[in-house]
């Protein structure tokens, strides 16, 4: 699983999810990419099993770039436990996505099977995904700068 090698603080609020994504909301290495459409957090154990998913179905053939890391620590308290002594020890990591962000990106496969792969992968996340291509993007791109 994906997890800082180490942190400053061992625990963290939680905060909240507002707007759509600023950064990493382009594809920026591969040719197609998976998009986020609602805010949510991922935990490390969705990213690798939606990265096995990619990696099978490509059968090692193209690359796969991960764009979003598990670096927010949630904290869980025992089962049974009464209220107040504290904040409970961290149990999972999980990555903050926000509408937009691109998560996954595939290169060096035809369009066909980036598309299946990325479809795979979305099964594995939580959230609404988008699959989208460079191509796609830069059309996007010229027509908001009009």
């Amino acid at each position: 699983m994906l997890m800082p090698k180490r942190v400053k603080r061992r625990k963290q609020f939680r905060g909240r999810m507002k707007g759509r994504a600023l950064r990493g909301n382009r594809i920026t290495y591969g040719d197609f990419g998976l998009v986020a459409m609602e805010p949510s957090w991922i935990k490390s154990n969705q990213i690798e099993s939606a990265r096995i998913a990619m990696t099978r179905f490509i059968k090692r053939g193209g690359q796969v770039w991960i764009k979003i890391f598990p670096d927010k620590p949630v904290t869980e308290k025992p089962a049974e436990t009464r209220m107040g002594s504290g904040k409970g020890s961290p149990e999972y990591w999980v990555a903050v996505v926000k509408p937009g962000r691109v998560m996954f990106e595939l290169g060096g496969v035809d369009e066909e099977t980036a598309k299946e792969a990325l479809r795979l992968a979305s099964y594995k996340l939580p959230i609404k995904c988008k699959i989208i291509s460079r191509a796609e993007q830069e059309l996007e791109g010229d027509s908001s700068e009009i």
